[in-house]
């Protein structure tokens, strides 16, 4: 029983020092390139946020006046 709980406790400890599968390639280049395409999706994250809860519109108080109209 103890040998369980041993191998048990090991197996948490391997588990929470990090992912068991690597997201990212072994080959440098394609890595980097894995980077640079996840660092720009998080650097679009707040330009979405925006869009989403419709920050992104016009003010009624800027000097530019957008015509409403027909």
């Amino acid at each position: 029983m103890r040998k369980l709980l041993g191998a048990l406790a090991a197996l948490l400890v391997i588990a929470s020092s990090g992912c068991v599968i690597p997201i990212h390639s072994p080959d440098p280049a394609r890595r980097m390139h894995q980077l640079l395409v996840m660092s720009e999706n998080l650097r679009q994250i707040p330009d979405e946020w925006e869009r989403a809860w419709l920050l992104d519109q016009p003010s009624h108080t800027t000097p530019n006046r957008v015509h409403g109209g027909l």
